[in-house]
């Protein structure tokens, strides 16, 4: 399974050459990358690990570059990825993020359904990691 999240996620992983096109286009916008990793790549898990701070001073994809690869270094095996931050006033959101590492083994999701009183249905889902077995 292929964790799909972020900007370019269905399409085959970028190059190094691709990942700092995309982060000179960050820069010209004005926006302020970071990076970020994480073992848990649950669709509702928006708070990732921060590797180091955000580049606001930055100006030079080849520093967040450098980054990039200290964090892939570090951690291999984790997600990593990179987010371009837009603090024009009125706006001051994310505005880019893309998948920068994946791990050689992706975990599954599992789809869990659960009936309550009457006729409600919920559903969640769950990260089932590679030596996990299924719930009971």
């Amino acid at each position: 399974m292929r964790i799909t999240q972020g900007t370019f996620s269905f399409l085959p992983d970028l190059t190094d050459a691709q990942i700092r096109a995309q982060v000179d286009y960050a820069l010209r916008q004005g926006w302020a990358p970071s990076v970020e990793f994480t073992d848990d790549p649950h669709p509702r898990n928006t708070y990732w690990e921060m590797w180091g701070l955000p580049m606001f001073e930055v100006q030079d994809a080849a520093a967040v570059l450098y980054e990039i690869n200290a964090c892939r270094k570090a951690y291999p095996d984790r997600y990593i990825r990179v987010n371009a931050f837009d603090a024009t006033r009125g706006f001051e959101s994310v505005r880019l993020s893309f998948l920068v590492n994946r791990p050689p083994r992706e975990p599954r999701f599992e789809l869990i359904r659960t009936e309550g009183p009457g006729r409600s249905v919920r559903y969640s889902l769950r990260t089932v990691r590679e030596n996990e077995g299924a719930p009971e």
